[in-house]
């Protein structure tokens, strides 16, 4: 008697439907995120009468939150802390952002309660760094009724 193998059939994936829900995933990731750069670092800026300043893009910001300690805005916008708190540092990290040769407006945005001496280390780095153009970031007093 002669027997007769049935064909194997060999299981296939499909990946056309992976693909999709991956790429479904993928924009919905990026149409639900928000970019917001006051997250980054909690600070509570004094508040001061004035008119409000106009930012350039090129414009460097360093922010010193209320333990003193330094956050530098990279070019692609982020907040990265200095490695350690030294005014060399801050010099250093500052001369590397100055490309433009102290035409760059430089903004020094501390919290209230931040150490008097963080501030005036920063302003010390910055002249050093060859910035001209210094101001202090501030939040707006509410008008009284």
């Amino acid at each position: 008697m002669k027997f007769q193998r049935k064909k194997r059939h060999v299981p296939e994936i499909s990946m056309t439907s992976m693909v999709d829900v991956v790429l479904l995933l993928l924009f919905f990731f990026m149409v639900s995120t928000t970019f917001n750069k006051q997250t980054q670092v909690k600070i509570k800026l004094p508040s001061a009468n004035g008119p409000e300043a106009e930012t350039e893009a090129d414009t460097i910001r360093l922010t010193i939150d209320a333990n003193g300690v330094y956050f530098l805005e990279d070019a692609d916008g982020v907040m990265h802390e200095l490695l350690n708190q030294k005014r060399e540092t801050l010099f250093q990290a500052l001369l590397k952002r100055n490309t433009k040769a102290a035409a760059a407006p430089f903004i020094i945005g501390a919290d209230g309660k931040a150490p008097h001496q963080s501030v005036i280390t920063a302003l010390e780095a910055a002249s050093a760094a060859g910035f001209s153009h210094i101001s202090f970031a501030t939040e707006s007093k509410p008008t009284a009724p």
